[in-house]
């Protein structure tokens, strides 16, 4: 199992914006090949802060999500909000 975490950090203006479009994606993203799961957490204390964890059967599929339509045209309108750089890591779960 292939866990992906990616950290955002947004503009705060975009916060709740972000929030409405994850939740109208979420499932679409979870009903994905090869989707495990996928969870949207905040930050404790700097609400600008998020992070996704997802869960995928393999890289691959992580791969074919990635150069999905789905994938691109979300990450198109979430990219400009950034206040920094998105960070994200692959991690095989154990």
């Amino acid at each position: 199992m292939l866990v992906r975490i990616v950290k955002m950090h947004f503009a705060p203006a975009y916060v709740d914006e972000f929030k409405t479009l994850f939740n109208n994606i979420k499932l679409l993203i979870s009903n994905f090949e090869g989707c495990k799961d996928v969870k949207l957490l905040q930050h404790e204390t700097d609400e600008t802060i998020f992070f996704t964890i997802s869960k995928w059967q393999g890289a691959d599929d992580l791969e074919n999500y990635r150069k999905s339509n789905l994938f691109i045209e979300t990450w198109a309108k979430v990219k400009p909000n950034f206040s920094s750089k998105a960070e994200a890591w692959s991690l095989l779960e154990q």
